[in-house]
């Protein structure tokens, strides 16, 4: 009498393979550019002492770019966020004709080359609409064009944060709301809000950093006059143009501490399952 099969694969059934090689595949690919990362951020920290960083900030021309910098950043963020919050929620909520056009339009500021949507404000301003504008409100190289530019492309990833949000937030609680008497801008105030609160800060402090690191739509849009609209980007392109790579590096370096601790901020404080998506 012949053995039973004492193995599953004995049987026809594969073994069990080890998962070790699929995972360090993985690590390989992802760590190449967690390691590429860090060894961009070390080499800007090796490049840059404390004499330098200490001698770029006793500079008045950088100090004003600092606070304009502050100043635009913090402003752009509000700004996006009066846009993103109820742009996201009629998105994720509701369904209307051109919802899927509009869905598009408003990824264009983020996948357009940033020169592009400089030269394209630039344009803009200079229509007959624009010019009008402008004999009532200057924009064009001023620091209102600083935070317009900012603005354009900062309100982009706050709207894709917001509808995220709102879309994984259960509606039911709303429902309940309204069914209890309240309307639906109540309903959205007291209930729909609350909830959505790590993701508006979630929000905020990414458009602030993405507003941070804008160079190209500032610089074609609102220029990179000295004490006037130079912001911390312009700063750097300004002092590498003069041959000051140090200055350049150190400024560098407080962007890069800068966007850390935002980044961090939304980390700790504003991510939650409604925001995941996103971060």
């Amino acid at each position: 009498m012949s053995a039973a099969p004492s193995s599953d694969g004995a049987r026809g059934i594969p073994r069990n393979r080890p998962d070790w090689p699929f995972y360090t595949g993985l690590a390989i690919l992802g760590g190449a550019y967690v390691v590429l990362i860090v060894a961009l951020v070390v080499a800007d920290a090796s490049f840059t002492t404390p004499s330098h960083i200490a001698k770029a900030l006793a500079s008045p021309e950088i100090r004003f770019a600092m606070r304009l910098s502050l100043l635009s950043c913090t402003l752009t963020a509000l700004l996006s966020l009066w846009v993103a919050v109820p742009t996201g929620y009629l998105l994720a909520r509701h369904r209307f004709p051109g919802r899927r056009l509009v869905n598009a339009i408003l990824d264009v500021p983020i996948v357009l080359p940033p020169l592009v949507l400089g030269i394209s404000l630039l344009i803009l301003f200079q229509t007959p609409p624009g010019r009008a504008l402008q004999r009532v409100v200057p924009v064009t190289y001023t620091v209102g064009a600083v935070v317009l530019a900012q603005f354009v492309v900062a309100c982009a990833f706050a709207v894709r944060t917001m509808l995220v949000t709102f879309e994984q937030i259960s509606p039911r609680a709303e429902q309940v709301a309204l069914t209890l008497g309240c309307s639906r801008a109540q309903a959205f105030w007291q209930v729909v809000l609350p909830e959505a609160r790590r993701g508006i800060l979630t929000a905020a402090t990414l458009s602030w950093a993405r507003a941070l690191g804008e160079f190209g739509p500032i610089l074609v849009f609102a220029g990179a006059t000295r004490l006037r609209t130079e912001v911390l980007p312009t700063t750097v392109f300004l002092e590498l143009s003069v041959g000051n790579i140090e200055a350049a590096a150190a400024v560098s370096l407080v962007m890069i501490v800068a966007a850390l601790a935002v980044l961090a901020i939304a980390r700790v404080f504003g991510l939650g399952t409604s925001s995941e998506g996103v971060l």
